[in-house]
């Protein structure tokens, strides 16, 4: 895998979930992935009006043609969603829904949290058939942090028993959607994708 995205959607003003972010891309960059942080917030995208493809050719507002060319570059994606009232972020899935067959014939994975001890799963759950919708390929691993803000430090390094647990889950789980990325990439050399 060359190129990650990671996805992120608090518009809290107090955003925890920016250190798993920072926590993944750090690691990822380790091992030679150029990761890349798409902040729901920082991006900007009003609520859903129009998708990207409803645009004519070059009149789709800035923001929303510099995303487009950075998803359709991508090798992964990976979503950094925190749980809000058992369901997903709103401002991550505004950004997501924006956007389709940019997405499609590529692996995503889930990275969850909260501030308690569910560690956002109930979150996974939803975003899972939801990436699948949308045509990507959601890898079975999921990296799960409860109590967001006593496992990683503002800096996005891990603390504690959540922090170490962490560090032993992120290799098998970046192992995998790495094989997927790789795997994705060689097949589309080999075939172009049906649609």
């Amino acid at each position: 895998m060359k190129k990650l995205l990671v996805l992120y959607g608090s518009y809290r003003s107090d955003r925890a979930g920016i250190r798993l972010a920072d926590y993944c891309i750090n690691r990822f960059t380790r091992r030679g992935v150029e990761a890349e942080l798409i902040d729901a917030k920082a991006v900007g995208l009003p609520m859903l009006d129009r998708m990207y493809k409803e645009y004519d050719a070059g009149t789709a507002p800035v923001a929303m043609e510099d995303l487009a060319k950075k998803i359709k570059a991508a090798d992964a994606f990976l979503f950094v969603a925190g749980e809000y009232n058992w369901g997903v972020q709103p401002g991550l899935k505004n950004l997501t829904d924006h956007f389709l067959e940019e997405w499609f014939w590529r692996p995503a994975a889930l990275a969850t949290y909260s501030a308690g001890r569910f560690a956002g799963v109930r979150a996974g759950q939803a975003w899972h058939p939801t990436l699948s919708e949308m045509g990507m390929v959601v890898i079975p691993s999921m990296l799960s942090v409860g109590q967001i803000t006593k496992s990683l430090d503002e800096s996005g390094e891990p603390t504690g028993s959540g922090g170490e647990a962490l560090e032993r889950s992120f290799g098998k789980f970046a192992d995998e959607l790495t094989w997927w990325a790789d795997a994705a990439a060689a097949q589309k050399d080999r075939q172009k994708p049906p649609y």
